[in-house]
């Protein structure tokens, strides 16, 4: 044999190996997403619409703080509506053609939504849960209803308002955004006081804990609340820092009767009332969810939304009792929230990423956390409510579809450099999408 017939038998033997361990990792690939497929998952972010009867006054309870009150401000590209993934979802759960176009094809997506919801009734959100692959959708709302009852809907009520028990018209002034949005706050932090029978504040910040604070986060845990959600970011930063009783308690004393506390002074209380509330879930088996993300809103402060902030909070050994998400993975800054996972009680989620970040992005993010923190990621679609073109239903058909495909792309890539077997790769799989949730949320009669 001449050396250059030897050459190509060696360069084709070359070429037959690597297209074997190619075709190889491609089969491995296409099995574990058929996995990840089958599996139903735990989607633990959501705002589901109940069923409302024909006549009947719309549903507003879906969030303490609605955007559509603030000045109009733009939205990231995956959550536009003209985004070709909703197409997708309304043609996978509506049968909507995607040949029409303009208000025809809008009059047909109506029609055809408004036919599946009556045809369903009150069983359209199971339905909804069902062809997206999702088990069970813990619900952020201020009350469950028709449609999103146990065991399929877990409810996650709000508590911002109770750490807001001053006058909060200086507060207000912080952008235009905030504007409209502690008004509802203060309504809705009237509503908790009229749910437990209460006519005024206790005149106290003691008497605040017990008979405000503790009592409604024990009322909403019996009636099967499983957490509770800070949307603090919208309001101001995340920089709860240690305060004082004895100043906290002083300066309630001081404007609860009337007036309103200077802004230095509220961050006090609403610091010491923040880290209250926190301990008082984790007594009464609440988890504690933080929004953490970069959006929304014309006059949204990201750097005040970052993780990072989180940190004196988080390493208050007085939480330690308490489950904490960081929810959104505090995108983009996706490495500060790794450097919080350490913590024993501290988890994250992808809600809202699997709506707005690019596929690869997402992927690369889960890599990073997963290589770490496998048992402290969680899968979420933050799904929402933005009409026939926008319908909750749809986010979670999408967030659940984009999820799925980032998480095989992240374990595949683990398994090819060899840092799990794909043994390990289902498993962390069905953390991410069904475990983890369960542990986090202490989550009873779900099965494993």
């Amino acid at each position: 044999m001449s050396s250059r017939t030897g050459r190509r038998v060696g360069i084709i033997g070359l070429i037959i190996v690597v297209v074997g361990c190619s075709l190889r990792r491609e089969g491995a690939g296409t099995d574990l997403a058929s996995y990840i497929e089958s599996v139903k998952a735990i989607d633990v972010h959501a705002h589901p619409m109940i069923v409302v009867a024909v006549g009947a006054a719309p549903d507003t309870d879906y969030d303490a703080l609605p955007l559509d009150g603030i000045p109009p401000f733009p939205m990231p590209a995956g959550v536009r509506p003209d985004n070709p993934a909703y197409r997708d979802a309304q043609h996978a759960l509506f049968g909507v053609s995607g040949a029409d176009t303009g208000t025809v094809y809008a009059k047909s997506l109506d029609s055809a939504r408004n036919r599946v919801m009556q045809q369903r009734g009150v069983d359209f959100p199971t339905w909804a849960l069902d062809r997206a692959g999702i088990d069970i959708m813990l619900a952020n709302r201020i009350t469950v209803g028709a449609g999103l009852i146990a065991p399929r809907f877990r409810w996650v009520p709000f508590a911002d308002a109770l750490m807001l028990p001053l006058d909060s018209k200086l507060e207000a002034t912080r952008t235009p955004d905030t504007k409209s949005l502690y008004p509802l706050e203060a309504k809705l932090l009237t509503r908790y006081l009229h749910d437990l029978d209460l006519k005024q504040l206790p005149r106290t910040l003691a008497a605040y804990q017990s008979a405000v604070i503790t009592a409604t986060l024990t009322r909403q845990h019996t009636a099967g609340a499983v957490g509770i959600k800070f949307e603090a970011a919208y309001l101001r930063p995340l920089d709860f820092a240690p305060a004082d009783s004895q100043a906290a308690a002083t300066i309630y004393a001081r404007y609860v009767g009337g007036g309103t506390p200077p802004r230095p002074e509220y961050k006090v209380l609403q610091d010491y009332l923040f880290r209250v509330i926190c301990r008082e879930a984790g007594k009464v088996g609440l988890t504690v969810q933080i929004h953490s993300l970069d959006q929304f809103g014309g006059f949204y402060s990201a750097s005040g939304a970052a993780p990072s902030q989180l940190e004196s909070a988080l390493s208050d050994s007085t939480l330690q009792g308490t489950t904490v998400v960081i929810v959104h993975g505090g995108w983009p800054r996706v490495q500060e929230t790794l450097a919080l996972l350490g913590r024993p009680n501290v988890y994250t989620d992808i809600s809202m990423m699997d709506m707005i970040a690019d596929p690869s992005a997402l992927s690369r993010a889960l890599r990073l956390w997963l290589a770490e923190w496998p048992e402290k990621v969680m899968f979420g679609s933050d799904a929402f409510d933005g009409g026939p073109p926008q319908g909750w239903e749809q986010g979670a058909w999408i967030a659940a579809r984009n999820a799925r495909r980032a998480l095989t792309d992240a374990l595949s890539g683990m398994v090819h450099d060899g840092q799990i077997t794909n043994v390990r790769a289902r498993q962390i799989a069905k953390m991410v999408l069904r475990d983890n949730a369960i542990t986090a949320y202490h989550l009873t009669n779900v099965s494993p």
